[in-house]
This record gives C-alpha cells, structure tokens and sequence, in this order.
C-alpha cells in the first residue's frame, strides 16, 4: 500500500500551477458518472455485490496508461484524516469521504485524474485542470472514458443514454464546473443577481465543497445541472460562455471598485493583513474570508514581491484535515486555530503591509 502523504503534490507545488485566467478561475473539472451494466447501484447494492463490483472496476482503471504509478486503494482502508485531506484537495466528494467497505479511489500521480468507485454510482471519474481549461479537461476525460469503456461493460440505453443512480446525471452524465474566485462581485454586491442570471440558464451556484456548502472565501463553483438533450462539447461550449461573461464581471467589479471606491477597498484589504499577519488564534473559515482579500489585493498589485501562489497555499494548509496533519497529535478545534494563527503569522512576516495609491483629495469647488 502506498502512503497517501508520500503520493500527493505538495501545497506549495499545487498552488504554483498556471491555467488562463487564474487570477479568477482556480480550476476546471470534467467529471464522468458511468455504471456497469446489469448491476446494483451503490445505494442499493449489498456490501458483497459493492466488493465484487469494486473488484472489476479498480484493476481496469489501474491498467489505463494515465493511471500508471497511480494510488489505488479501497476507502475502508484509508483513515478519516485521509479522506478528509482528499476533499479538502477537491479529489474526492464529501459523500465519497463517508464510504467505507466496496469504495475505492484511483488518483493519478499528478493529479489530474481522480476516479471515485461505488459513490453514488458505481464510476466517477474527473478530470481536473488549473485555470480556465475545460475543453482540455474534457478532451482528456472522454479519451480515458472511451479507453475504459473497452474493458468494462457499461449501463446504456440507446434512448436514453448513460444510466445513472440519479435521473439529474442520466444521459450523457457529464458534470462540467469551475471553481470561481469572486471577491469583486461579493464586495461591489452584485453576486446575487449574477448568481440568478446564471441560474436561469439552467446553471448550479455552489460553494467551495460543492452542494448544500458555502462560499467560503469567495470562492463559488459553477456547474451545469442539465445532462440529457445535449451533446457533451455542447454543454462544455455554453459553460464556456457563461464563465467567460462572470470572468469579465468579476475583472469590471474590481476596476469599478477601485475607480469609484478606492478606499473601501483598501479597508478591507488593509484589515485582512492586519489580522492574518498578527492574529494570535484564528478560524478556518475567517481565515478563508481574510485570505480571500489578501489574494485580491496580490492581484490589485498591493503587495509588491509577494506571489499569489503563497496565498493559494495558504487556503490549502490552514484547512483542517491539512493543519491536523502537519502536527501529529489530535488537535482539537481550540488548538488547531492557535496553530494556524502562528504558522499564517509566520508565511506573512515578509510580506509587507500593503501599498496603497494616495487618493486625491475631495474637490472643494462649489
């Protein structure tokens, strides 16, 4: 069995990638829902059938070249610590975390390739790309789909298409998102009415883990809801285009702000380094929300020197299951915010404060 922690990218190698336009879309996702034909879904299978199943898919993925040198392993076998780190990095799902007895995870060694077994159905497979990249990330899952679909059996309707556990994913089961970083739109109180325009055209705004979780820092992902009717670049396309529409939102929010309400946001930008570089106890989430800032105020070009990868870093490592791991023994809440505090203190001590532009002063013409 391969040690997980040996196996993954390091934060600080994984917030160093590049993809176009970064700086707001931190990472495109093509992600596959398939199951074999004449079998139980997950939900419904016996823990023997889930074994068995479990036993056909994990050696046919394994053999595809991308998956060579990959970890492969069933997840009752991995601790909750583990898991935990694996939704923390977006590899897995928080429901696939919960699964024990004949579920597994593929995961290629860079990361690009992440295949659930018997989540909700019995593949999931995604591939993963930084920046705005999702014809690339789709390119890449239907080749690998196609390469699997010559070794196992697949659940499909010549009407219907792919069959799935959940009628949503029936069709072609493709589910096709970005993760959006939007302080601009959230400061400049225009979210909610991009968040139901999106809506409208039949489009899902979630938060950072997905369904049912909030934006933490800012970051919302995007995803399509719809899977029968449409081809699959069909639905990459239009997703494509709407992104590219948020994208230009979010860059106009920033410039307008900084235009019209410069001091604004130098407040907000000049607190969040306040508080990250001198806080001695500090929370997950506001640390997220402080960061957020920090990051924008990187991209404004405030904090001349410093590298928006040791931001990126930083939203990684001072997660739970991250900072648990770095510090062997079982920290409990209490704890892990002082550590945080300290290890956040310590990255920022050569990042000066930030440099602002002095505004001029208000006109006293009559």
């Amino acid at each position: 069995m391969k040690d997980l922690h040996e196996f993954l990218i390091s934060p600080a190698e994984t917030a160093r990638r590049h993809g176009p336009h970064d700086r707001i879309v931190m990472s495109s996702r093509v992600r596959l829902a398939r199951n074999l034909k004449d079998a139980a879904y997950p939900g419904w299978a016996k823990k023997p059938e889930r074994v068995k199943i479990l036993e056909i898919i994990r050696p046919a993925v394994e053999s595809l070249p991308e998956m060579k040198d990959s970890f492969s392993e069933a997840m009752d076998n991995l601790g909750a610590l583990d898991k935990q780190i694996l939704v923390e990095r977006h590899l897995i799902s928080r429901e696939h975390a919960a699964k024990s007895a004949g579920s597994g995870l593929v995961l290629n060694r860079e990361e690009t390739f992440s295949v659930m077994i018997n989540e909700e159905d019995h593949l999931r497979m995604q591939a993963l790309r930084p920046g705005l990249q999702l014809k690339q990330a789709w390119a890449a899952i239907d080749h690998f789909d196609s390469e699997l679909e010559k070794k196992l059996d697949y659940a499909f309707d010549t009407e219907l298409g792919y069959l799935t556990a959940c009628p949503t994913n029936l069709g072609t089961g493709i589910r096709v998102s970005a993760m959006l970083h939007l302080p601009g739109l959230v400061l400049a109180e225009q979210i909610n009415p991009i968040i139901q325009s999106v809506n409208k055209l039949g489009l899902a705004v979630r938060g950072l883990y997905g369904e049912g979780t909030e934006a933490l820092g800012n970051v919302f992902q995007v995803s399509n809801q719809m899977t029968l009717g449409e081809n699959e670049p069909m639905i990459v396309e239009r997703l494509e285009k709407v992104l590219s529409q948020i994208i230009e939102h979010e860059e106009n929010a920033r410039q307008s702000l900084m235009e019209k309400k410069p001091k604004t946001v130098y407040n907000h930008i000049g607190r969040a380094y306040g508080i990250l570089a001198n806080a001695h106890s500090i929370s997950s989430k506001e640390t997220m929300n402080l960061l957020s800032l920090l990051r924008v105020g990187v991209d404004l070009g405030l904090f001349p020197g410093a590298e928006r990868s040791l931001v990126d870093e930083l939203f990684l490592t001072t997660q739970p299951a991250h900072l648990q791991k770095q510090y062997s023994d079982k920290l409990t809440a209490e704890e892990r915010d002082l550590i945080r505090a300290d290890m956040v203190r310590e990255r920022l001590k050569n990042v000066n404060r930030p440099v602002v532009k002095p505004t001029p002063p208000p006109s006293t013409a009559n």
